[in-house]
């Protein structure tokens, strides 16, 4: 067991020099709530952490998957592209453009990198796809996102095409509104060997009593393999959206994508006037994701793991998937951190991705290294200018005879001025009677 150490925990650390240690990332992240609230949006009293732990549990025992250390559940089926999201590996999504007809006042596109020139212009997706090819690049799944992809309809007809004569094997998706869809662009789509097709609902659309975009998902199921929806889920939205996977589920689709609802950092005014909050605890290691999704809104996790509930309760058939943000930072991690050469006491994470080692602080270090001078153990290293003791994490069960506390430390690799080295993010506790490394790391 390794305890999370945020602002509450931090007075349960016993180890003076330990406690000032883990203080500074602590610190770090109390100065990142703090920018938050210059956003305009009030914060979660609350956090849920352990709670959503719990219904984990809970689900785990009705049958449903537990996946990513946590941070994805689904029932029935998972698409074999969010399988391979969680790495990365062999996963590749391109966009022509970001302009999109809709005004969707949740689009976190406008964090894109050069959003504006992408709004005017469009990408060379065929180029690109020539040098995915050319690089030898594992490629097993390949998807196409926007804006909206259908703006530009033979670009993306084209797209899927070449991508097939390529890529023969790929699973290859599309992500639309489905605003653009009839039977003329599905059976390009079909010829051009599209595999799956991913739908956005809008709750305010239904709400409204549009419902075109449900006899669009019935018509794409009758030529593309695996039809899907993936949408945010609102917080407040669990009546409404139990009504959505009940009439999917009639229509017979794949499944549903259940994502976590963000606040893409704009846009304040309309998620002040609907009350949204953001998340108590919005990452659980502080970083600079990739992902521009934005930061989490409270209550929305609680929807859709409620979703998940109903659906294993009502016997639903459709797949229904969880998707967390930080699910969707994993593949970041995992590609940083992997196949790395690593120092000896350093270890890579299988269950977050992670780099971890282990550290003893203070007055701790003379009786640890004792222990490892007696097995001669000498892959660790003593900073003097922190004091502490750093070592690989197997090495925590030979200090089981010792009352001491130790530093469970995650970092990722990064490149500076052409060099790679290895950043700190955050410091966690653990005790050699508690840890348990299969379960832990």
């Amino acid at each position: 067991m390794i305890m999370d150490v945020t602002e509450f925990s931090l007075p349960e650390i016993k180890n003076p020099v330990l406690r000032c240690y883990a203080e500074k990332y602590v610190s770090i992240y109390q100065d990142f709530l703090a920018q938050i609230g210059q956003l305009g949006l009030d914060m979660e009293i609350e956090d849920t952490t352990e709670q959503v732990a719990e219904k984990m549990d809970a689900f785990r025992e009705k049958g449903a998957f537990i996946r990513n250390d946590g941070k994805s559940i689904y029932v029935n089926r998972l698409s074999s592209s969010c399988l391979a999201c969680q790495t990365g590996v062999g996963s590749t999504t391109f966009f022509i453009s970001l302009k999109c007809h809709r005004d969707c006042f949740y689009c976190f596109n406008p964090n894109q990198e050069d959003y504006e020139h992408h709004q005017q212009h469009t990408r060379d997706t065929i180029a690109e796809l020539d040098a995915l090819r050319a690089s030898s690049q594992q490629t097993r799944h390949v998807a196409l996102t926007g804006g909206e992809p259908l703006l530009f309809k033979t670009e993306t007809f084209k797209f899927f095409e070449h991508t097939r004569q390529l890529f023969p094997a790929a699973h290859t998706r599309l992500y639309t509104s489905g605003d653009h869809i009839d039977c003329e662009t599905l059976e390009a789509l079909q010829k051009a060997g599209l595999k799956e097709i991913r739908f956005s609902i809008r709750m305010h659309d239904l709400a409204s009593g549009h419902l075109q975009t449900y006899d669009k998902i019935a018509l794409a199921r009758e030529y593309i393999p695996n039809v899907m929806v993936e949408m945010p889920v609102l917080p407040g939205t669990l009546l409404e959206m139990k009504q959505v996977l009940t009439e999917l589920d009639r229509l017979g689709i794949f499944g549903i994508n259940l994502l976590e609802f963000c606040f893409p950092l704009n846009n304040a005014e309309a998620f002040r006037a609907k009350n949204y909050k953001i998340k108590a605890r919005p990452f659980r290691v502080l970083y600079d994701y990739w992902y521009a999704g934005g930061l989490p809104i409270a209550g929305s996790e609680t929807v859709c793991l409620d979703l998940i509930d109903f659906a294993m309760e009502s016997g639903l058939n459709l797949g229904v998937h969880y998707c967390s943000l930080e699910n969707k930072h994993t593949g970041q991690i995992y590609q940083q951190n992997r196949g790395n050469h690593l120092p000896k006491r350093v270890c890579f994470s299988q269950k977050d991705y992670f780099l971890k080692t282990a550290k003893v602080f203070g007055d701790d270090i003379r009786a640890v290294q004792k222990v490892f001078d007696k097995a001669d153990y000498r892959d660790y290293v003593v900073n003097s200018q922190n004091n502490y003791l750093e070592f690989h994490v197997t090495q925590v069960s030979s200090l089981k005879k010792l009352d001491v506390e130790i530093g469970i430390s995650s970092n990722v690799i990064e490149m500076r001025e052409d060099e790679q080295v290895i950043r700190e993010l955050k410091v966690d506790v653990t005790t050699p009677q508690t840890f348990r490394f299969s379960k832990d790391i």
